[in-house]
This record gives structure tokens, sequence and C-alpha cells, in this order.
């Protein structure tokens, strides 16, 4: 078998692995949880025997262990279970899959992340690149300046600084990002500008340094010199040497900072009332729905983890000791 063929099967092994541990800790961590669904919703005036049996009605009296593989199975088959929301003590009964309520949640916080990395990525590679290509400068260190001013904020301290000087004293944007399913597209992109920018500001910081960290010190290495010695330009050291090489560490970073933009949108999506799943999760951690807030982290989980298997596989693929084994 190909050394790279091998080395990308035993990524994704490890991938099912980790998403099996992670399916763990998230299911114990909701168990473990203090209070009672079944008493939140019918109050503390609920006898005992009421309660047991809203609980029964609800599967939660069956042991744990069972409970989960329940789930897992449920969920291998894209089947995350009933919300709890809708159900009362009458017996009436209009709650929804979690499938259902997740879908289009989850396309507003795809269209979000995508909408912030069509920016911040562009924006992040030219600035690492040039300020490696500058280092030391009145540019580099203007640029690093500023995005080390940028990290030190949280994402919902850089979020109100927007809203105050985008929405409040300079009326350019809404302050709320309040879209569904009709929403045309230009207006959706207009509506959702301000989360957009919070998180390009957030990530473009973190992209920018990574990549000129990994450009600098390929800049270093012996090859680059041998490059330059024989009259190769600037441009043509870093676009045909530099950066074919500088592809994996990189593309880690863009995978990384991509999952962030899907799996820590939360505090923006709250701060902007954006319905997204950061916000449905926050939603029903409100009110206690156990197979959302189950499946919402799954799908955080999942996210990340894909996204970090891809960073791994470009970085494999691109790895000319791999490529050529001797």
């Amino acid at each position: 078998m190909h050394p790279v063929l091998k080395t990308v099967l035993e990524r994704l092994a490890l991938g099912l692995a980790t998403l099996f541990v992670v399916s763990v800790i998230i299911f114990s961590s909701i168990e473990l949880l203090p209070g009672d669904f079944g008493q939140a919703i019918l109050g503390q005036s609920a006898t005992e025997e009421t309660v047991a049996a809203f609980r029964q009605e609800l599967g939660l009296d069956r042991p744990a262990y069972v409970r989960y593989f329940e789930w897992v199975g449920g969920a291998i088959q894209g089947d995350l279970g009933t919300s709890f929301s809708g159900r009362n003590v009458s017996g009436t009964d209009r709650s929804r899959a979690v499938v259902d309520l997740i879908a289009p949640r989850l396309w507003n916080t795809l269209f979000l992340a995508g909408l912030t990395a069509a920016i911040a990525v562009p924006i992040a590679l030219f600035l690492g690149i040039t300020t490696a290509l500058y280092r030391n400068s009145v540019y580099d260190r203007s640029i690093n300046t500023a995005t080390l001013t940028t990290i030190s904020f949280p994402e919902f301290f850089v979020a109100y600084i927007l809203i105050l000087l985008l929405s409040s004293l300079y009326p350019v944007f809404p302050s709320l990002a309040n879209v569904d399913d009709t929403t045309p597209l230009v207006e959706r992109i207009y509506r959702t500008a301000l989360p957009a920018l919070t998180l390009t500001l957030v990530i473009v910081a973190h992209m920018m340094r990574m990549t000129r960290a990994a450009i600098i010190n390929l800049l270093a290495s012996p090859y680059i010199q041998m490059a330059r010695l024989s009259g190769a330009s600037q441009t043509e050291v870093i676009l045909k040497h530099a950066l074919p090489n500088a592809w994996a560490p990189i593309a880690t970073v863009i995978a990384f900072n991509l999952a962030y933009l899907v799996v820590g949108v939360v505090v923006v999506e709250v701060v902007f009332v954006y319905p997204g799943v950061g916000q449905l999760m926050v939603d029903a951690v409100t009110s206690r729905d156990i197979p959302v807030v189950q499946g919402c982290a799954l799908i955080f989980a999942m996210t990340y983890i894909l996204l970090n298997l891809i960073a791994d596989i470009i970085g494999i693929v691109t790895n000319p000791r791999l490529l050529h084994p001797k």
C-alpha cells in the first residue's frame, strides 16, 4: 500500500475514534448536569409520581448506557432524536425532530462562516506573506500590532464596538442579523455584515500570524538560499519554492480557523441574534432541551474533527517525502 494512502486511512480511523470519544463526553456531560427536565416543565408543585410518569414518557427513566447507544445508533442513521420542546403535561406532543430544527440553522451558520472565510482567508494570506517578506519593517510591525490588539479583545467586545460604530453612531449596517429562508441573497449578506466583520477581525489575526511564521521559517531554509543564489526573483522564491512547502502548516491554520467559524460562533450569534446553530444551542440549554443540545454539540464536534482531518490529509498529500518514498 502506498504510504500516502496508508497514512490517510490511519488519520480517518483516528478521526472516527476521536468522534466516538467525543460523543461519549457529550452524552456524559449532559447527563451530569444538575436539575431535571421533567421537574423544570412540571414545576416545583408537581408530585414525585407525576414527575416519574413524565420522565417515563420521555424515556429518561432508562439506564444512561441504553439511551447513549440508542442516540448513537440513531445519529449514524441521521436521526438525532426528538426535541423535548412542545411536550406538556396534557399529553399533547407537538415536538419536532432535532434534525428538522438543526438543518435550517446549520445552513445559516455555514453561510455566515462561508462569507467570513471568503473575506478573511485571502486577507490573512496576503498579510502573512507580505509581512514575512518585509519582516521587521514599519509595515510588519504595524500589522502585528493591529493583529495583537484584535486578538486581545474577546469576540463579544469586538461585536459591541462594531455595533456602536457602524450601527449606532454611523448607521451603516443593522445591529440585528434577522434572516430567514425567504431573505434574498443580497439582503442576507447585508444583514450578516456585522457578524461576518466581527469574525473576520478575530480570525484574520490568527491566520496571518501563523502564515507569517510558516513563511519566515521556510525562508531561512537552505534550498531557499540556493534559489536566491541561482538568480530567482523574490516572487519566484515565494510562489515556486516557499509556498508549495508551506501549504501544510497554512492549510492546518486555515482549517483550524474555519472550524472555529462554525464551532465558535455561539457568542457572535447570540450578540447579533443570528438564527444559527449556536443560538439554537443556547436556547436549548436554557429550556433544558437535551436532544437538541446533544445534536448541536455533535454537529460542532463533527465539523471540527472533519476540518482538522482535511487539513491533516492536505499536509500528508503535499509532503514530498511521502509522495516519493525511497
